[in-house]
């Protein structure tokens, strides 16, 4: 039995007919291609945000148009996102073959799961998945910029950042494997308090530094995880994008922060 995720926030977050999904994210992803500071590597792992499109649509585009170079190596992406409507301890697998979107259909690597089964923080819960926005925004970008991939989605809960790591760890790869951790920065600041502590969240991150709080960054947990790993692996992180809400779509009064970031290997080791 062929069991798919169907996409839940279709037509609220991001256009729900798959020709004007395809048309905006191909706007969005032209309009990131504009040169900027050229990365000094392929990125393996990325922090994109998952708020509707009109409003961090760009900040996200931004990591995915620096994927480019990387298309046809990528062969498998591990995503990683904050549960927002079902509590669940440990990181969910879905339980799924495939999450469909309106773009199609993404074949889930259920051998790479299979392989997390002895880690007592992966549990399986269709019902983490099944409402969940911060994994499904994220597929439309993947499915424009890779030709082709499979996926392993994980709904984070309460977890530790060890734990996190110990699963990013697992399915670390090589060039063939992307890691993306889903997460916005915070929360319902005036635009002026946002981006004083959205520019303290970003200089964490640049400098690895954790843990953050889940009030600097809704998606804490994964990222947690990340920067562990990052550290251990040697990852130098690289700004893409940042904004928040009051710079696209919103008002200034309650916005929420956004941020695009890119961890390339350092060749240069831990010096």
């Amino acid at each position: 039995m062929h069991l798919v995720r169907k996409p839940a926030v279709a037509g609220t977050f991001y256009p729900g007919p798959g020709p004007a999904l395809a048309a905006e994210v191909a706007r969005l992803l032209a309009d990131a291609s504009a040169p900027g500071p050229a990365l000094p590597g392929i990125p393996k792992a990325l922090i994109v945000p998952h708020a509707g499109y009109v409003y961090s649509g760009a900040t996200a585009a931004s990591a995915y148009a620096a994927l480019k170079a990387a298309a046809h190596t990528i062969q498998r992406v591990v995503l990683l996102g904050p549960v927002h409507r079902v509590a669940v301890r440990g990181l969910a697998a879905p339980g799924v073959d495939a999450f469909a979107t309106p773009l199609g259909e993404i074949a889930v690597d259920t051998v790479a799961i299979a392989a997390l089964a002895h880690l007592p923080q992966v549990v399986i819960s269709p019902q983490a998945h099944a409402l969940e926005h911060s994994l499904e925004v994220q597929l439309p970008f993947l499915q424009a910029v890779l030709p082709r991939f499979t996926l392993v989605p994980l709904a984070v809960g309460d977890a530790t950042a060890q734990e996190v790591a110990q699963v990013l760890d697992a399915l670390w790869g090589g060039p063939e494997t992307l890691i993306v951790i889903s997460s916005d920065l915070s929360h319902y600041l005036s635009y002026a308090s946002a981006q004083i502590t959205d520019q303290s969240t970003v200089d964490h991150i640049l400098h690895l530094n954790g843990p953050l709080t889940h009030t600097q960054a809704c998606g804490a947990t994964p990222l947690n995880g990340l920067l562990l790993a990052a550290r251990t692996h040697h990852l130098q992180p690289h700004v893409l994008a940042q904004c928040n809400s009051g710079d696209t779509a919103g008002d200034r009064q309650r916005v929420v922060g956004y941020c695009a970031v890119a961890f390339v290997e350092n060749h240069h080791g831990a010096h």
